[in-house]
């Protein structure tokens, strides 16, 4: 499995960022969580086959929902466990937790 952590910087807040990037997930498989973060951007964290995440990649850098907008978007790879059977929306969270 291949599991990124993503950040999100642009129009990405009050557009159902969240709500879209949940169902596209879901839809397609993935497992992991989004949330917003206080200064303003989307975290994610998602999991899934190597061609579930560039599709999933895809879809965020055309900007994801009908009135998003992303400008900048981080990408790490990670080894951290989802924990998750699906794909979730966390609450508003800090970077650092």
């Amino acid at each position: 499995m291949d599991t990124k952590h993503i950040f999100i910087s642009g129009r990405v807040q009050g557009v159902g960022f969240r709500f879209h990037t949940q169902r596209y997930a879901n839809n397609n498989g993935l497992r992991g969580w989004v949330r917003n973060l206080v200064d303003g951007r989307v975290e994610i964290l998602a999991q899934g086959s190597e061609k579930q995440m560039k599709g999933f990649i895809q879809w965020i850098g055309a900007g994801g929902p009908p009135n998003g907008q992303v400008d900048e978007m981080k990408i790490e790879s990670s080894v951290v466990e989802v924990g998750e059977n699906c794909f979730s929306i966390r609450e508003t969270g800090s970077v650092d937790g």
